[in-house]
């Protein structure tokens, strides 16, 4: 396993051919390379499709065109990767991606706005294949920025294969460029007893155990030691460092070995974004979601096709022996920098319990279905990692127009959409004001869905919270900001705010006409900067901002100023 997993590095390597394509590819900025982010990085429900190049804190960094191509598709959002921009470069197959920007450059900004006005909306995405904008490698296409779900100015860069949108790492591009000698370091070691099949430590519970570190920054061993019997799995809590930066990324390979032999081996190479919310199987799932730590198994679940592993016999360890088991991993960043952790299991006969009877069992190669009076679940084939025992809770409920029901006592991570159906207890008059909630940690967040005939439908794609029928009734908020600044600022700004089902859309008009507000998820502060449409004519003119909920409640600002 050792050779072949070695063996498959090295192919991937040449077939990739970084030299030859590192060689086609500018940097997209003109300052020193550092990383915030590196590709398949370990996020909420995702790996991180690109790299984030750091942008010395500030916004409003030229963006060149990596090679010579064309704009194939503009995206505006006031989320996700807020201004993004998409290059194809047909001279290697490739498409850059460029996201969070602040701006456009002049002749890509223009076909936006003039886009955003024909349609009428802030938010545009706009494949531009049939009359593209063509890019000469060096060209300003863009301004560096912290639109959308971006934490803090940056670059968010992507390499995509054009045909299939794969996602390729850039640093297979831009490795020449960025310093790094900095090795992997270990935070925690998990081990997973197969039900029915193992235990660990008289327990048919994970364990997980931290590993600290030395002043030196040297790993400590365990602090306690593991015994263990019959089919186990492991996993591992690591993250990189690198060369001149205090981030933390995500590694690039993990390797474990039993007893000398290897055992499992995975490598982060390019993946497709329909397998990207597998990462919920590649790590462990309720550790993430209890605890915000990210485990890396050690094994392959059944429903997990990602393409990462090298593993003949899934991963998972038969401890049939009292003796000591040495075990150790080995993980590795994309330089090549690798990080040993040595430790031991300690084989000792312990009794297996049997698994619990199972009133609903579910299966991952089969579609799943749970039929209740008042609730209902469907969840289509390839949803479910592996099998599981499903389990609901309900209890009554003054507050809610329904029963609460905790769908599952752990949590669960679904691949794709499941269907539920909750049924209405206590009914209203209007019927578009019903939605279904989740409730999670002491908060209710809007799921919605669809009313059908005393019941409410809707999706969701995990499990283990509560969830139960609500309504909506009140409209959006809308408040001036400095209005009697507008004028003098040459800009009309407001705050838009809605209570529980979200703002489903708004639109601004001045006179009749309408005009085009930006903004961004991060603010509640809705813009119009005046331009060609706000000619001054030294009369009154009448400013009109709608805003509508999920639930069709619906709020009208009016204000009159003169320019």
């Amino acid at each position: 396993m050792r050779k072949l997993c070695t063996i498959l590095f090295a192919l991937s390597l040449i077939m990739t051919n970084n030299i030859s394509f590192a060689q086609n590819y500018r940097s997209p900025l003109d300052i020193p390379l550092l990383l915030s982010a590196n590709c398949g990085e370990l996020r909420n429900n995702h790996f991180h499709t690109g790299v984030d190049f750091k942008t010395q804190g500030v916004v409003n960094k030229p963006i060149y065109a990596v090679a010579d191509g064309y704009v194939s598709r503009i995206n505006v959002s006031p989320s996700g990767y807020g201004l993004a921009l998409y290059i194809d470069h047909p001279s290697t197959g490739h498409t850059s991606v460029y996201g969070h920007l602040n701006s456009f450059a002049p002749e890509i900004a223009q076909y936006i706005k003039a886009e955003q006005y024909k349609r009428e909306s802030f938010r545009v995405d706009l494949y531009l294949k049939a009359n593209p904008i063509k890019v000469k490698k060096g060209d300003i296409v863009a301004y560096s920025g912290n639109t959308g779900s971006s934490g803090g100015p940056h670059l968010h860069f992507e390499i995509r294969d054009s045909k299939t949108e794969k996602i390729l790492d850039p640093l297979q591009y831009y490795k020449h460029l960025i310093k790094d000698v900095a090795s992997p370091e270990i935070r925690g070691i998990a081990v997973f007893p197969v039900e029915g099949k193992g235990c660990v430590n008289n327990s048919v519970r994970q364990l997980k155990q931290s590993v600290g570190k030395t002043k030196k920054g040297e790993h400590l061993p365990l602090k306690m030691p593991i015994e263990a019997w019959g089919t186990i799995g492991f996993g591992v809590k690591a993250y990189d460092r690198m060369s001149g930066t205090s981030n933390i990324y995500g590694v690039q390979a993990v390797k474990l070995f039993v007893d000398g032999k290897e055992v499992f081996c995975s490598e982060l190479q390019s993946f497709s974004f329909d397998q990207n919310r597998m990462l919920n199987s590649f790590v462990d799932f309720e550790s993430w979601r209890r605890g915000k730590e990210f485990y890396m198994k050690s094994f392959v679940e059944p429903g997990n096709k990602l393409p990462f592993y090298r593993s003949g016999s899934g991963g998972y360890v038969s401890i049939n022996e009292e003796r000591e088991y040495p075990c150790y991993y080995l993980i590795s960043d994309y330089y090549g920098n690798q990080t040993r952790y040595d430790f031991s299991i300690q084989g000792k006969k312990q009794t297996i319990a049997s698994p619990a009877q199972c009133a609903t069992p579910m299966f991952w190669n089969k579609i799943n279905r749970y039929e209740g009076k008042t609730f209902s679940l469907k969840i289509p084939l390839g949803n479910l990692y592996s099998d599981l025992c499903f389990d609901l809770r309900q209890q009554a409920s003054d507050k809610y127009l329904s029963d609460v029901y905790r769908v599952n006592n752990r949590p669960v991570a679904l691949d794709k959409n499941a269907e539920m159906r909750i049924q209405i207890t206590k009914s209203i008059a209007d019927a578009s004001k019903y939605g279904i909630v989740q409730l999670k940690n002491g908060k209710m967040s809007w799921i919605g869905g669809k009313y059908d005939g005393g019941y409410m439908r809707a999706s969701i794609r995990e499990f283990g919270d509560e969830y139960a029928v609500y309504y909506d009734d009140t409209p959006p908020k809308i408040e001036p900001v400095a209005e009697k600044k507008w004028v003098a600022q040459k800009s009309i700004k407001v705050r838009l705010s809605d209570n529980l089902s979200g703002v489903k859309s708004f639109r601004g008009t001045i006179d009749g006409r309408f005009v085009l507000f930006t903004h961004d998820v991060k603010s509640t502060v809705y813009t119009y900067i005046f331009d060609d449409i706000m000619a001054q004519t030294n009369t009154n003119h009448q400013f009109v901002f709608v805003a509508e909920d999920a639930c069709g409640n619906i709020t009208e600002y009016r204000s009159e100023f003169y320019y």
